[in-house]
């Protein structure tokens, strides 16, 4: 019987090396690759823990917690095997394209198509991220119902409109700087609506939890920081630099902002387990 790899179509498969697509493009490849797995093991991770995740007798609504960060987790892996698989194509042919302009507009290019992903992948974590923060802390959701509904729909519509904005492309997906700025604006003043919204319910909360606990407050600056990264970032494709270096930056703001929200938690659930 003919060995395994025999059946392997080795000629016509394709890894990218540094040779092919030079340093960064293939570190930014590695960074997708490493961020689909994470996330896959996040996932487990969550499954593993979920009962601990879950123990809160006096808050009944933590228990779903678990289950926020799980869909995150399972959501980005997704995007992220469309993402390594799609850039993986673009690799693929950039030795063929020999003029560097024309490398840049390939890498641009990409970059766009890729985005859509990202936005996808957003619309579904942003709102599922906020609802955990409010979860971690000891404030009662029938007592801010009005606050909470503004904030998911900032949530929404801040990622709906960086959608919209990053879609402001000609024919030759060149970016169209007035309505890409306008979209951008109206995200931004989502985020800042958001970031005012919070900080108002972070008085109401029971003996100032969001500033006495220090796990509570990293979570938020976690959360809400990766926000403010993204819209960086949108803003950011307007100079004229490598993209690359936007995909990395929001890569490893995924990678903190959800596996880092999960860690948190479990240790936060650690420590309610310990004070009891």
């Amino acid at each position: 019987m003919p060995p395994f790899f025999v059946f392997m179509d080795v000629a016509n498969s394709f890894i990218p090396t540094a040779g092919t697509a030079g340093i960064l493009p293939i570190i930014t490849y590695f960074f997708l690759i490493v961020a689909m797995l994470a996330f896959v093991g996040n996932f487990v991770f969550i499954l593993l823990s979920s009962t601990k995740l879950s123990l809160s007798p006096i808050r009944p609504l933590y228990s779903q917690m678990p289950n926020l960060l799980a869909i995150c987790a399972l959501t980005l892996s997704f995007v992220y095997y469309l993402l390594q698989a799609y850039y993986r194509d673009v690799l693929a042919e950039l030795p063929t394209v020999t003029d560097p302009n024309d490398r840049q507009t390939l890498l641009r290019e990409s970059y766009n198509a890729l985005g859509q992903y990202r936005y996808m992948g957003w619309f579904i974590t942003t709102p599922l991220l906020l609802l955990h923060l409010l979860l971690i802390t000891t404030i009662r959701f029938e007592s801010i119902k009005h606050p909470l509904a503004s904030l998911l729909l900032s949530a929404f519509f801040m990622v709906i409109a960086s959608y919209i904005g990053h879609e402001q492309l000609s024919f030759d997906n060149e970016i169209q700087i007035g309505p890409k700025l306008t979209w951008g604006l109206i995200a931004l003043i989502d985020y800042v609506f958001i970031l005012f919204t919070l900080n108002r319910l972070r008085n109401q909360l029971a003996g100032g939890a969001l500033s006495k606990q220090p796990l509570i407050r990293l979570t938020a600056l976690s959360v809400i920081g990766s926000w403010g990264i993204y819209l960086l970032g949108y803003f950011l494709t307007l100079l004229p630099i490598d993209l690359n270096w936007i995909h990395l930056m929001f890569t490893v703001t995924d990678l903190i902002s959800v596996i880092g929200s999960g860690l948190i938690a479990y240790l936060y659930s650690s420590h309610e387990n310990t004070e009891r």
